[in-house]
This record gives structure tokens, sequence and C-alpha cells, in this order.
């Protein structure tokens, strides 16, 4: 009886059904403060939040801010490990080289690296396809612009930035070819005081409305205090920023991978797999476009996000010419997932270099 019940016991373990003897420890490493109104946010809103709300006492979460990228990172990283978490979500791009190197460490330890594009048999990855409300906010920018002129705060010269500096000048120019978009790089992802900074240097050079690739609300005060239009990131929580600039934000319903991802390994289920989620799977999306929206803009970006969630439209299909003038995607041709996470170069209609480091 007992050699029958030590067999049964074996093969539960090996589909995963008794993996965790108590809640699953789970950690989240996060790279700027949990309450930046941005990235970070909605992390932690998308993340302990809801997963603690879907999941209660099967789960033990524990949360760490500031971490540094880089080198670091992988002493928090082996730590946790180290301390029983079997779960660790590691929040940003900086971190992967060091999630690689403690997921080898660690191998009975579940991994989760956000916007990374390396896998291990203990590794995933994971994040979602933001240059589609990208593009639905860069139709706004370019049908609200009166000077032509466009600013984007950028952080980091990664394909994340670009690709998204891209897909929004591709909405700008869509209803407004004459429109450009000009980029000024902060290198760092919260640093309010530099955002701010960058933000009205390009109100100060013409720019009518401006848009962000950063943690913080800072580019829409910016815009508030000057009187232009702005549009946030991450979370619509920055509208409260800039009731008189605030037009609309692209956003990150990130529940939406957690709490399937959670399950998962509970369930005994998980994978290293790439996850790679758009509008239609609800893990990104616009904000609800505020009262300065015209109507008619307000119809059009709805028309566009119902023809991205149907498939009917692509953001880079083309043609679509770089800002030098040659053809990059031919008429008929979209782009593919390695093309677009490892994309190096800017579309026409963006003013601006991409930094070589």
């Amino acid at each position: 009886m007992k050699f029958k019940t030590l067999v049964i016991v074996s093969m539960l373990l090996a589909i995963g059904l008794f993996a965790f003897a108590g809640p699953l420890k789970i950690a989240f490493v996060f790279v700027g403060p949990i309450n930046d109104n941005g990235w970070t946010q909605a992390h932690y809103e998308g993340g302990v939040v809801a997963v603690k709300k879907a999941f209660g006492d099967k789960v033990q979460i524990t949360y760490i801010e500031n971490v540094p990228e880089g080198a670091p990172s992988l002493n928090v990283l082996n730590s946790l490990a180290s301390r029983g978490f079997k779960l660790i979500y590691a929040t940003s791009f900086g971190y992967m080289n060091q999630m690689v190197q403690s997921a080898k460490s660690h191998p009975n330890t579940i991994y989760e690296m956000c916007a990374g594009y390396k896998l291990a048999p203990n590794l995933g990855e994971y994040f979602g396809r933001m240059y589609e409300p990208r593009f639905l906010s860069g139709l706004i920018a370019g049908a609200m612009t009166k000077t032509n002129k466009i600013g984007f705060v950028a952080a980091y010269a990664i394909p994340e930035v670009i690709r998204g500096i891209d897909a929004f000048t591709l909405g700008v120019r869509a209803v407004n070819p004459k429109a450009t978009v000009h980029v000024v790089w902060t290198y760092s992802w919260y640093d309010p005081p530099v955002e701010k900074e960058a933000a009205l240097s390009l109100i100060n050079s013409g720019c009518d409305v401006i848009a962000q690739h950063q943690d913080s609300p800072a580019a829409v005060q910016a815009a508030e205090s000057k009187g232009v239009y702005a549009i946030g990131y991450d979370s619509p929580n920055m509208g409260r920023f800039g009731p008189h600039a605030y037009l609309t934000a692209p956003i990150w319903h990130w529940d939406a991978f957690y709490v399937p991802n959670v399950k998962s390994v509970l369930d005994g289920t998980w994978k290293s797999e790439s996850y790679w989620g758009g509008m239609k799977d609800g893990v990104v999306g616009l904000a609800p476009m505020s009262k300065l929206v015209p109507d008619g803009v307000k119809k059009l970006v709805n028309a566009m996000a119902d023809e991205i969630k149907s498939g009917d439209f692509h953001v880079f299909e083309g043609p679509i010419y770089d800002q030098n003038g040659k053809l990059r995607v031919p008429a008929g041709k979209i782009m593919s997932d390695s093309e677009l996470l490892s994309i190096q170069w800017f579309v026409k209609g963006v003013v601006g270099k991409i930094p070589k480091k």
C-alpha cells in the first residue's frame, strides 16, 4: 500500500500538481517606485494587487522597488531564489542577462523576464504589442497639432522604444502627412526633472503635442504648464497631472498576463515561452480619450482600434520608408516579429538620430 502511494505521489509530482507544499512564493523586481504613476505602478497593480486578489492564500507575494538594472540586480535575484521564492518576475529590459545567470544557478525556480528575448528551461519572457495603441495615439496627435511639430521624450535607444516612436509616427502621418515627430533622449526610465526639461526643450522649439516613453508624468506636467497637448504612457493616472493638456495614453493591463501566468504555475502547466500579447488579448490598450479630443477623431481612433483587434489592419504593413527615404517594407509585406523586436531605424517623419550607445 505504501509503495502504491509513493508511485501515485511521484506521478502527481511529475505533472506538477504537487509542485508547492504551501503558498506559492512570488517576487516582483521593480525598476522604479510603485507610486510612479507609470510603468512600475502599472506592474504593481496588474501584478501584485491583481494576483493577490485572484489567488488569495494560495500565493505569498513580495516586491522590491528601485532595483538598478545590470550587474547590481544579480545579487537581488539570487537572494530571492535562495529565500525560497519559486516565481520571480523582473520588470525591465536591463535585468535580462542577470535573469539568465540566476535562472541557470537556480533551476528549480521559475523566472519571467519582461521585455527580454532570451529563454531557458526555467526562464520565460513576456511583453505586449504596445506599438498598436501607440499608433492610435499618433492618430490623435496628428489630428490635434497646429504647428505640425510633435515632440517625443524617449528613454533608451532600444528596439522597444524605437518601435514605439515609429508606430506613433506612422499614426501621426496617416492623418497628417506634413507633421513631424521630434525625438529627445533622456537615457533614463525614471528621472522626472530630466524628463520635464526634455519636454520643455521640445515645447520651446515649437512642438505643440508632447508624447513620451518614460515612467513619470513629468512630460505631461510640462505640457500643462505651457498650454500644449500631452499624450501619457503606461497608466491612465497621468491624466490628473495635466487636465488641460492630457489627450490619452497607451496603457498596460498587466493582469491580463500575470493572472493566467501564475495560474499556470499553480496548476503545473507553466512552460518557457515568449509571450507577446496585443490589443485583442487585452494586455495593452488606449486609455479613454479626454474631452479635449474631438468626437470625429475619437470615432476614427475607435474604428482603427477595431481593425487592429480583428487583424484587418497591421501597423507595420508596407509600404514603409525610413527617415532617409529608403523603402524598408514593400507594399503588402508585414514586418515579422523578429524584425520588430530588433528594429533599429526610424520611419519617415521622425526628426532625430538613434544613438549608437
